[in-house]
């Protein structure tokens, strides 16, 4: 049995990158198809894979500013020649879901979210991403053309796979279609639980405005209790400029270094709507409660009371209330663990490999 592994862009390192790399765990052989691939960006996870780009790879700064060329990605995507492969299975939260097959050939998505510029967040996405002026007015023109490529590209897919619930429903909603729910890996067990906690609270991500940093850093200027940020992105330069001396910008930490911090944390602030999230997980599998936005995937992970605490609104208020009942709060850091270690990928793997042979 022949398979491929399709992957949207390969120009950063975050969740949707970690469940290719086990994905490449589970099949060892299997080629990669992306748009774009950028080996420093990526860590160099996949530097012994075969890896195979399209031709914005060779277009001027097309891998630092994918989103422009977001127009030629339909196209783009469909250029991969895959009629060797049985099995092609693709990871994509915007345009690898496209890919051309063979009549013969099966197409799984594991779906990381339908296009969300496309379709919930698509004012939102026109608002905050600093395109020139030409641009912005230009962009809901481009959309509706997307919307119709996206729609008809979820018609080549034969078989669907959600990271959760949440994206489940909105596969059904935007694309009618079904999709089985198979949660993301989560390397667990190289996460461990300590027994000196440090003073510090802990935020993790990608420095974007959708995952609301900015309103930890004003409710941890009002409280004054220490917090730590781990990522960088183009919020960075803004949220130092609002951050008090209590809070420090990390940038980006190595894998290696990453338990450390959330072994010693107070807990993990998580204050956005995430299709599922990996950040909560990781805290959980060290021990570490989490403090988040009662919206999206968290409410598929974490126990309320038992392994974190939500809140409701985002808003300043809401989240200084929600650290204050943290206090109020009796932990217990082994059972926060062993629910966490139902989403480990070892599961994951025994799913994705069951899936495949029965296909």
């Amino acid at each position: 049995m022949k398979i491929a592994l399709v992957h949207d862009y390969l120009n950063q390192y975050g969740g949707a990158e970690r469940v290719l790399e086990v994905l490449c765990e589970i099949f060892p052989d299997a080629p990669i198809y992306t748009l774009l691939y950028d080996e420093r960006m990526t860590g160099g996870v996949f530097c012994n894979r075969e890896i195979h780009t399209s031709f914005l790879q060779k277009l001027p700064f097309a891998r630092k500013y994918h989103r422009v060329f977001s127009l030629l990605m339909p196209f783009a995507v469909e250029q991969f020649d895959l009629s060797y492969y049985d099995i092609v299975l693709s990871v994509s939260a915007s345009f690898a879901k496209g890919i051309i097959t063979k009549p013969y050939a099966k197409h799984i998505n594991y779906c990381l979210t339908p296009t969300r510029f496309l379709w919930d967040d698509s004012h939102r996405y026109i608002e905050e991403f600093n395109h020139p002026w030409p641009i912005r007015k230009l962009v809901p023109f481009f959309i509706t053309y997307l919307r119709i490529w996206d729609q008809e590209a979820a018609l080549r897919v034969d078989k669907f796979m959600a990271i959760s619930n949440f994206v489940k429903s909105r596969v059904k909603k935007y694309y009618n279609r079904d999709a089985e729910v198979i949660y993301p890996p989560v390397d667990a067990h190289k996460y461990y639980i300590s027994n000196e906690a440090g003073d510090y609270f802990l935020m993790v991500g990608r420095l974007v405005p959708y995952k609301r940093f900015d309103l930890a850093v004003k409710v941890f200027n009002a409280i004054g209790k220490p917090l730590k940020i781990v990522g960088d992105g183009p919020e960075r330069k803004r949220l130092e400029k609002m951050a008090k001396p209590n809070i420090s910008f990390l940038g980006l930490v190595s894998d290696y270094k990453m338990p450390e911090l959330y072994a010693h944390a107070q807990a993990v602030i998580f204050p956005q709507e995430e299709d599922f999230g990996i950040v909560p997980l990781e805290s959980m599998a060290s021990g570490r409660p989490v403090i988040a936005y009662h919206g999206g995937g968290a409410l598929e992970t974490i126990l309320e009371n038992k392994t974190g605490i939500f809140f409701d609104e985002q808003t300043e208020i809401a989240l200084a209330q929600a650290v204050g009942q943290y206090y109020q709060t009796q932990w217990d850091s082994a059972a926060i663990r062993t629910h966490a270690l139902e989403f480990d990928k070892t599961i994951f793997k025994t799913k994705i490999v069951d899936m495949i042979a029965n296909e």
